[in-house]
């Protein structure tokens, strides 16, 4: 998954980056309002942790101005508790709201349940052919046989669990892999998607080559 963070605090937003990207989440970070457009103008994210108080503006409402061409979830982070601050983040569109100080579980809870409920989902497991796929756990389960995931594959194979029967480009993968400042090539795309073929090799569901385009995840459920 590929995030952005919107974050004037420069400890806490190397914190929050450091603390994701060891899930395998690539996270790229703006200080201020004018750099989180320019990032929204060149990149697709999966999830924004906008915070509040800014030095060119206010996050709620760069939220409600955008969320009529922003479909992207948000969770707004901010020192204020109030119950008045809540609700006006939700009304102005936050899917969800947590206060500072805030422990690293609780986030990364929180963006689980906002990315499972903008996919229709109740549960961190994803039914892929014949194996159950858990982010969370880091695994897939075939039969009696548990499998251990990297961190960068249970990423990309969320990527394609998400996107089942869609054509995804190379650098529409990394995108949703990298963060921008990543120096990596379109090669590494194809060493991550044969070392997931390997892994899901007989449990009804393959990733096809899609010539000239990309890749595509079909599964047996169909």
């Amino acid at each position: 998954m590929r995030y952005l963070l919107v974050e004037d605090n420069l400890e806490l937003a190397e914190a929050v980056v450091n603390r994701l990207a060891l899930d395998g989440h690539a996270v790229d970070h703006a200080a201020s309002l004018a750099e989180a457009e320019d990032c929204l103008a060149v990149a697709q994210y999966d999830l924004i942790l906008l915070d509040v108080m800014l030095p060119d503006g206010d996050g709620r409402d760069f939220l409600a101005r955008s969320r009529a061409h922003l479909e992207t979830p948000v969770i707004v982070l901010t020192a204020r508790s109030q119950v008045s601050d809540r609700v006006g983040a939700l009304d102005q569109g936050a899917d969800d709201y947590i206060t500072k100080p805030f422990d690293f579980s609780e986030l990364e809870a929180r963006c689980r349940a906002v990315l499972r409920r903008r996919g229709g989902e109740a549960r961190n497991e994803i039914h892929l052919g014949d194996a159950v796929f858990d982010p969370l756990a880091g695994n897939l389960r075939f039969g009696a046989e548990t499998i251990d995931l990297r961190n960068r594959e249970i990423r990309l194979l969320e990527v394609f669990a998400r996107h089942k029967g869609q054509i995804l480009s190379k650098s529409q993968l990394m995108d949703r892999l990298f963060s921008y400042d990543a120096e990596v090539t379109e090669n590494a795309i194809e060493v991550y998607v044969g070392r997931l073929r390997r892994r899901i090799g007989g449990m009804g569901v393959r990733i096809e080559t899609v010539r000239g385009l990309g890749y595509r995840m079909e599964t047996t459920e169909a």
